[in-house]
């Protein structure tokens, strides 16, 4: 699989990595086997991005990656996240940046994850009562002690991402983007892009929307967390099915799925963008995989575009927006 890079301070990943929440919470019910199985196909098959947070689980899913990896570290990109801070119950704390606890999260993921240093650490959401510049002081320390290689932020602002930039350079921030999540295509991506940050793509399927698979809440698990989504609601619902049409014929056209087709798009939106779409499942990753084979040409692309424009999905991407794009 090509490399791409993010940030320009030497990390380099497959063009496509693998979101690893789904494996451990969120999307029914687990298989570790299979979640285990899943990991070391996508290494084999050239993924080397997995992306994970002490939140899933919570806590288990870091686990669970440190044991698909444990035999096979050298080949992985191991991303995880602190911010989020849940109880062991899987109750909510709320958001947490301070110093303090940046450590002793670090601390705790790698002993999780059975590895002496992440290769990619993000704050998995913004503490606006805690300055961005104290957060970020504390993970640059991490990477001055060897723990981390490198800096990420999550659903950041234009204005957070710049002012955590100048207190030590980030290699990539990870927001949700997909063909039906095109908002930060305003102001996020191109900050981005002018500091030289690498984008990492969450959700690029839409949370299984855009494999067309789901045109009823009755597939889901009665735990899915996608039952409460806005988006997934009945009358939103009926309006995004829509959405579904020009990408169903463009697949039909090309010989390939709705989910591929989406997720070239993503890879077709910039060489800095770098999709990671979480499946538990070894089917679903190898279809996702060959979606790397897939080129649009500028005018595909600009036919999705204008098929499925920003501002076109139906509901929220989450129930309460108020901890995304701080």
């Amino acid at each position: 699989m090509e490399q791409r890079k993010l940030g320009t301070q030497g990390l380099a990943v497959s063009q496509m990595g693998l979101g690893c929440m789904g494996m451990s919470e969120f999307y029914g019910p687990r298989d570790d086997a299979e979640s285990i199985a899943t990991i070391h196909r996508a290494l084999e098959l050239g993924v080397t991005l997995l992306d994970t947070a002490d939140m899933y689980g919570p806590f288990t899913n870091e686990i669970l990656v440190g044991k698909a990896i444990r035999d096979r570290r050298d080949r992985a990109v191991v991303a995880t996240k602190f911010g989020n801070q849940r109880n062991p119950d899987g109750s909510w704390i709320g958001i947490n940046g301070r110093p303090e606890y940046v450590r002793s999260c670090c601390d705790a993921s790698l002993i999780r994850l059975a590895v002496d240093h992440i290769d990619l650490y993000y704050q998995h959401r913004v503490d606006t009562t805690v300055p961005i510049e104290e957060t970020v002081g504390a993970m640059a320390e991490l990477v001055k002690q060897g723990k981390v290689r490198y800096l990420g932020l999550s659903e950041a602002a234009p204005p957070t991402i710049r002012r955590a930039h100048a207190v030590h350079p980030i290699s990539a921030l990870q927001s949700e983007y997909s063909l039906w999540t095109r908002d930060h295509e305003m102001e996020v991506i191109p900050t981005v892009r002018e500091l030289g940050i690498g984008f990492v793509a969450y959700s690029p399927l839409g949370r299984a929307f855009l494999t067309a698979t789901m045109k009823s809440m009755d597939v889901l698990a009665a735990d899915d967390f996608r039952r409460r989504g806005p988006r997934f609601q009945d009358e939103n619902l009926a309006k995004n099915l829509a959405l579904l049409a020009p990408i169903e014929a463009m697949a039909k056209e090309k010989s390939a799925t709705p989910a591929q087709i989406a997720l070239a798009w993503v890879m077709a939106k910039g060489e800095e963008i770098v999709p990671i779409p979480g499946t538990k499942r070894r089917t679903y990753l190898e279809e996702n995989i060959a979606a790397a084979e897939i080129r649009l040409s500028a005018a595909e692309v600009e036919r999705l575009d204008q098929a499925v424009p920003r501002g076109a999905t139906a509901g929220a991407r989450y129930p309460d927006m108020s901890t995304v794009n701080r």
